[in-house]
C-alpha cells in the first residue's frame, strides 16, 4: 500500500503494532510503499493509517535486480 508518511513513521506504526514488513520503500515525490508480511498485517495497517492512504497510481523508482552471477 501507499501511504502519505515517512518511512520512519511507517516503520514505527508497524513496529507498535507488531506488523511485520515484507518490504518497504520511499517514493519519489512523497511517501512510502510498503508490503505486509500477512494479509491480516496489512488489514490492520489500513485501520489505522487509512486516513494517510494514497489513492490511485504513484510513481516508484525503478528496480535493479543484481544477476545471481554476481
Amino acid at each position: 500500500m501507499n501511504l502519505a508518511l515517512s518511512e520512519a513513521e511507517v516503520q514505527s506504526a508497524c513496529d507498535k503494532a507488531n506488523i511485520r514488513i515484507s518490504a518497504i520503500e520511499p517514493l519519489p515525490q512523497t511517501g512510502t510503499h510498503v508490503v505486509c508480511r500477512t494479509s491480516e498485517g496489512a488489514d490492520e495497517l489500513r485501520a489505522k493509517l487509512g486516513k494517510h492512504l494514497i489513492d490511485g497510481k504513484v510513481k516508484r523508482f525503478a528496480f535493479y535486480r543484481i544477476p545471481s552471477s554476481w
